[in-house]
Formats: C-alpha cells, structure tokens, sequence
C-alpha cells in the first residue's frame, strides 16, 4: 500500500474568496489529504481575527468533496508542511505577478526541504481577477463584492466593514 499523499494550501484568507475554493475543490482531487493552512501574514493588516478566519474556511469547506482538514499555523511554511507530513504544497497562480512571487517562493522552499513539491493550479479564468486584497478595498467603500465571495462571505465582510466604518466617511 502506497503512502497516503498529503496537500497543504496556505494562505491569509483574508478573507476566502471563490478563487481559493476553486483551489480547494481542485486540489482535493490531487491528493489523499489537503490541509488548509490558515496563517498570519505580517505584512498584511488582516480584517478578521486568526480564529474568525480559521471559522469562516471550515465552515466554507465543509461542503467539498475529499479529506480536507483546516488547521492554523504561525510558523515557517515548510517547518508547518513538515509537521503535516505533507509532500505537496498546492498554490494557486492567477497572473504573471504571481507566478514571479511564487517561482522565487519555491525554490525558496526547495531549497529548505527538497522532499516537498510545490503544485501551482491556474485559476479558472472567470476568477482570475479576484484577490483577497481587492476584495476588501471594493467592500470598505460599499461596492458589491457578491461576485467575489459566498453569501455568508458577503454578509460577514459587510457586518466588519459596519462596524469599522467605510472609507471615506
């Protein structure tokens, strides 16, 4: 019996868009297990605390197919990819920009550990545009972000962006 193939994807989620559940759905597919690596991005100023973001992608996940476990972590990629005993770090690529970031991120990692491929997944080409960031500066100055994200997204972003106050008030 082979070992079993372990994925992990990780990112802010800051919050999840449609585009990351596209990844997610996708890689599932790929591998025995994916986890979903929720972290902290310290040069990113987050919306939503690291236990409302952990909530928010277990209960949006929760629909897919596949063994697919949320965890957060606060460490180094690879140190946390290690930990998980995963072989594969699944990424999703969305432009040139990205693929620039992610190729030097990777070999980055390769050179910390070898034994773990980085995966890179197109984005399907109606979510291309969507970014996390871009997302949060469209529903901080009242634009509909309903396109972005799911439903329950939606409402929670618009609940935060009451509650901070939109730009330019």
């Amino acid at each position: 019996m082979s070992a079993k193939r372990v994925g992990v994807y990780p990112g802010t989620f800051d919050p999840i868009t449609l585009g990351h559940m596209d990844i997610i759905r996708r890689g599932a597919k790929l591998v025995d297990t994916l986890i979903i690596g929720v972290t902290t991005n310290p040069s990113k100023s987050p919306m939503f605390s690291d236990a409302e973001r952990l909530e928010t992608v277990k209960r949006e996940v929760a629909s897919c197919d596949g063994d697919i476990r949320v965890v957060h972590f606060n460490s180094l990629l690879m140190d946390f990819a290690e930990r998980e005993g995963a072989t594969v770090i699944v990424r999703g690529l969305r432009a040139v920009a990205d693929f620039e970031y992610e190729f030097q991120m990777a070999g980055m990692n390769q050179q910390l550990n070898d034994n773990i491929e980085t995966l890179f997944l197109m984005a399907d080409v109606a979510l291309q545009p969507i970014a996390s960031r871009l997302v949060k500066e469209i529903a901080m100055y009242g634009g509909n972000i309903h396109k972005f994200v799911t439903p329950a997204v939606e409402s929670e972003m618009k609940a935060r962006v009451e509650k901070i106050g939109k730009k330019g008030d």
